[in-house]
């Protein structure tokens, strides 16, 4: 897995009912893009993580970023 700041990491809900969780990478602690992550919910909450298979980076800039304009 390979992020930078200001990508997204996506975490896909574990059980039924769970939602998916989005955060912003806001520092790559690991060398190369690699975890752990400092993210950023959009509660502000922060969290240091290093993710598993259940989650994916979406890159700054691509088809699948998702962010509201006023977020760029």
């Amino acid at each position: 897995m390979e992020a930078h700041k200001g990508d997204r990491l996506l975490t896909h809900g574990r059980t039924v009912g769970q939602h998916d969780r989005v955060a912003e990478i806001v520092e790559v602690l690991g060398d190369g893009g690699a975890p752990p992550y400092r993210l950023r919910f959009d509660d502000g909450h922060e969290s240091l993580r290093s993710p598993g298979p259940d989650s994916v980076v979406q890159h700054r800039g691509t088809a699948k970023d998702e962010r509201r304009p006023q977020d760029r």
